[in-house]
């Protein structure tokens, strides 16, 4: 019994050494995790400083392999893609000599291009930076040797000068003060009058402002639509017009004295005929040609070259059916003869003179068109909705002024305005054969 009682105990003792050096290492391996826990940081910060392994290279580089490319788009009337933004381009504008395309973005910059590099492989912009803010709007002043800016952030008009190089290059300096801000509501556009007498600027909330060119507000425009859409200056410089809710377009004169001092603002005319809101419209460049397009889902083209101060309403020569949507832009070409309607991301071109559809572009911007010009030589319609501009060829416009000349033709009966005319038949053939020719191949 004695020898068993020993052994007994001898057990009990060994158990009890074996249960003690079990929680010792238990014990250890705890503290150990937690050391290892409290060096991590510690070995973050020492990764950091000692710069990022080949796994946290590729971690990083990952993102920029995923990045959505740039939209792609291809037509046989494309002439060029101009694309220098880095960020989503709001505004389009050409200079009344015909020389520039103006355009801004989000990414705080305009840029300048120039019209005859259009349709180079190659082409160049020049930069004008927008210090502390972003511009949404732009526009070139008369001269061609200005432009003005609409302000995102600032809420104000900013005035640029253009100061040429003798390598042809510009300098852009911005004024040294912004306009006052004056509009409550979201300003949808501004403009310079052709005449350099006053600069327009209009908000959502149907207030028009008319400034003159040291900032100081000369007459305020309710236009009474509820919203306004769209505002414009026409290319004479005299109107200002207003679209919105309501469905018509209304126009006022902006008038002054023989010395050229402000005067009044009076009501001009009124496009009626729409059946729903005006999206937004256009002028031919002797504003004697209006286009509108409306929620109705037709444009209508107008002949207001009409004495309105005898109550002489404009006449509407065409309404034709087309695809619209909400933002929908409409674009009448300076000779009056071609029409560009965006639905979206498409565009749709028409004759003026037949109402015929002719050409169709789908899928144009990665988004919805944000503006959408032809130039003023008549040559190219470019239009905006993403970082890039498209510049395609105005065929529509080349084939219509084939088709009034040969009219005229036939009409003529003196000799030398016949051969006239067959000249500059010939030679508007010839341009659009080039590009005919020049896209097939």
């Amino acid at each position: 019994m004695e020898g068993f009682a020993a052994v007994f105990i001898l057990s009990l003792l060994i158990g009890a050494l074996i249960i003690l050096v079990a929680l010792a290492v238990s014990k250890q391996k705890d503290k150990q995790h937690e050391q290892v826990q409290q060096d991590q940081p510690a070995a973050s910060e020492s990764l950091v400083k000692s710069g990022p392994s080949k796994k946290q290279l590729k971690q990083q580089q990952r993102p920029k392999k995923d990045k959505p490319q740039q939209h792609t788009f291809s037509h046989q009337l494309l002439a060029s893609s101009l694309k220098s933004h880095n960020g989503n381009i709001t505004c389009l504008d050409f200079s009344s000599n015909g020389k520039y395309l103006a355009s801004c973005a989000d990414d705080r910059t305009v840029r300048i291009w120039s019209t005859k590099d259009f349709l180079d492989r190659d082409h160049k912009c020049l930069r004008a930076n927008v210090e502390f803010d972003h511009a949404t709007l732009v526009r070139f002043s008369p001269d061609s040797r200005a432009f003005i800016t609409w302000l995102a952030n600032g809420e104000t008009i900013r005035i640029f000068k253009m100061t040429k190089k003798d390598d042809g290059t510009f300098i852009f300096k911005a004024a040294p003060e912004d306009f006052p801000q004056k509009h409550k509501g979201i300003v949808i556009n501004i403009a310079i009058a052709e005449t350099g007498k006053f600069i327009m600027t209009a908000s959502v909330d149907t207030t028009i402002l008319i400034w003159d060119l040291k900032g100081e507000v000369l007459a305020s425009i309710n236009t009474n639509q509820m919203t306004n859409s769209y505002t414009a200056v026409s290319p004479c410089g005299r109107f200002v017009a207003s679209c919105g809710f309501t469905p018509d377009v209304k126009v006022w004169e902006v008038c002054f004295t023989k010395c050229g001092e402000f005067k009044e603002v009076t009501r001009a005319f009124d496009l009626k005929g729409h059946k729903a809101g005006v999206y937004h419209f256009d002028f031919s460049n002797d504003s004697r040609r209006m286009v509108s397009v409306s929620k109705d889902g037709t444009w209508k083209l107008w002949d207001t070259d009409v004495e309105y101060k005898k109550q002489q309403d404009p006449y509407l020569l065409r309404t034709v059916p087309c695809q619209v949507s909400e933002g929908s832009r409409v674009a009448l070409s300076p000779d009056g003869r071609a029409v560009a309607v965006s639905n979206g991301r498409d565009i749709y071109m028409y004759s003026a003179n037949t109402g015929e559809l002719e050409q169709e572009f789908h899928n144009v911007h990665s988004e919805d068109i944000t503006d959408l010009r032809f130039d003023i030589n008549n040559r190219f319609l470019v239009s905006t909705g993403d970082r890039a501009i498209r510049v395609f060829h105005n065929v529509t416009g080349y084939r219509a002024a084939i088709e009034d000349m040969e009219a005229m033709l036939k009409k003529s009966t003196n000799n030398g305005v016949k051969q006239r005319l067959q000249q500059q038949i010939t030679d508007a053939q010839k341009a659009l054969d080039s590009v005919l020719n020049t896209q097939k191949s």
